[in-house]
């Protein structure tokens, strides 16, 4: 394993404090990367419950989330996880990543500075084959031109048989993305959200 990864793993569990409270952080980074963060409110507590509800936890050896932002769906994602298990968080913006190596030290997390797009590279260099979950808040009807169609192909290819991709959203348009590699697409909606929030549950069968 390389220095970078030493780096972004953590020895203990929880860690306070990095340099300004997570809204702070959040709203910075809306301001200087709007495109790429969904919401300037952090996702609710109903919400976060809602789309981890049908994760098989004693079966999760590595999750993967992608715009992890501040945390707020990280905490609630390790405190599920098994001992054993690995999160890897990939965030295009140094200023989370920064955030969250500070704000969390657990040794099961990896926080890592790079694209969803390159999941597969990513978790290979982490020393794994196939995700079991991968979590996504991105607003995909924003990206740039032809990044939401890589990121949901190589997702596909990422995940185990039986694995899923989790994606909650704020417009379905992130469903013209998942039908085209995801056979079994279930959907849900949460209205204890700003705004009311639509989940996708992507399937590889």
């Amino acid at each position: 394993m390389s220095a970078s990864w030493d780096e972004a793993r953590r020895e203990s569990r929880f860690a306070r404090g990095a340099g300004g409270g997570p809204l702070w952080h959040f709203l910075r980074g809306f301001i200087k990367h709007p495109v790429m963060v969904g919401s300037i409110i952090p996702s609710s507590r109903q919400t976060i419950d809602k789309v981890l509800a049908k994760v098989d936890w004693a079966n999760c050896k590595l999750f993967v989330e992608y715009g992890p932002g501040v945390g707020t769906f990280t905490e609630h994602v390790l405190r599920r996880m098994a001992p054993d298990a690995t999160l890897v968080a990939i965030d295009t913006n140094e200023d989370f990543i920064r955030y969250l190596r500070g704000k969390f030290t657990d040794n099961r997390l990896f926080a890592i500075n790079g694209s969803a797009a390159d999941v597969r590279q990513i978790i290979a260099d982490c020393g794994f084959e196939h995700a079991d979950y991968v979590l996504s808040g991105l607003p995909f009807s924003t990206l740039p031109p032809g990044v939401g169609p890589a990121i949901a192909e190589q997702t596909y290819e990422a995940l185990r048989p039986g694995g899923a991709f989790l994606v909650y959203q704020f417009t379905p348009k992130v469903r013209d993305f998942l039908e085209p590699h995801f056979d079994r697409i279930d959907r849900g909606i949460e209205w204890v959200n700003v705004p009311p929030c639509t989940i996708f549950w992507a399937w590889k069968d």
